[in-house]
């Protein structure tokens, strides 16, 4: 596989990144009554290791500090960068905890420098290294191309590739605190049900989606509208410009809205937001809004 020459006697384990279980494993896992669990070292079952290699990973495996219980753990080893590519290749352990074997699919891997900042992020197919042993540590080479890596440089000591867990959650309902305090219990399981049949986003995708609109008779017009954030990092809305479009493709209103406070859409979640349109700047009092768009003009 060639995997086994990225491993040398001068590698050492760096910081480890531990999750609890549920976080990544669907369903319910045994619970383990151990305070803490040494894993032992795992190869892939196609794997043919060497004498000498073995050496090489039994030593790394050796500095590996137990995990807590029921814990999925990523322990950074080394990077190196492919000359040719720009790729980096990522040296880990993908530890377990459980009392039970267990096989991932695909997850997103995070890239974090000493300070906890984004360095590079790349979705992989943990069907790859085979079904995890129980309280096992599988060495593995986890490659981030040049497309998937956003530093120049390899970091320092410190770094480390984590579980991106706000990927894994699911796209989530973000409800501004004063729509919690009017909003039924009720009310609000029913936006959420809402939300997860909207298409699905892009990683990057900002997306602006109509829940209700109508016409008051003082001829002001009232849209409310899902702010939709496929990024895994928080969106601030200071300033937004936006217009609403009728059935007919007719503007009924625009206007630009200051945001004070500011409006923050948390990672992979929908807030939804009422904007209202005084009626100076509103354009159609005959609109069709059976159908209706909302959209930030360009």
């Amino acid at each position: 596989m060639g995997l086994f020459s990225f491993f040398k006697k001068s590698d050492t384990v760096g910081k480890d990144s531990a999750v609890d279980s549920k976080e990544i494993v669907q369903g319910k896992t045994p619970l383990s009554t151990k305070s803490q669990v040494k894993t032992k070292l795992s190869f892939h079952p196609d794997w043919n290791v060497p004498q000498e290699q073995q050496y090489v990973f039994n030593f790394l495996a050796n500095d590996l500090q137990p995990l807590k219980p029921n814990q999925l753990s990523l322990a950074a080893i080394n990077i190196e960068e492919d000359k040719k590519t720009g790729a980096w290749n990522v040296k880990a352990f993908f530890r377990s905890s459980l009392s039970q074997p267990i096989e991932l699919g695909e997850i997103e891997l995070l890239l974090l420098d000493k300070e906890g900042k984004r360095i590079g992020a790349k979705t992989f197919n943990f069907k790859d290294l085979g079904v995890i042993p129980p309280n096992s540590a599988r060495p593995w080479v986890f490659e981030f191309d040049k497309t998937s890596v956003e530093a120049e440089e390899i970091p320092e000591d410190g770094w480390t590739i984590a579980f991106n867990l706000i990927s894994l959650r699911g796209h989530q309902l973000d409800l501004d605190e004063t729509w919690k305090k009017q909003l039924p219990k009720e009310q609000q399981e029913k936006l959420a049900e809402i939300i997860k049949d909207l298409p699905k986003l892009g990683k990057t995708e900002v997306n602006f989606t109509g829940l209700q609109v109508r016409l008051n008779e003082d001829k002001s017009l009232h849209a409310s509208i899902f702010i939709r954030n496929g990024n895994d990092k928080s969106i601030n809305l200071e300033q937004l410009p936006l217009e609403i479009i009728d059935a007919n493709g007719k503007r009924v209103a625009k206007g630009s809205f200051k945001m004070d406070p500011v409006l923050t859409v948390q990672p992979n979640s929908t807030k939804p937001w009422t904007f209202i349109f005084p009626a100076e700047l509103v354009e159609g009092e005959d609109a069709d809004l059976s159908r209706w768009t909302a959209r930030v003009p360009q």
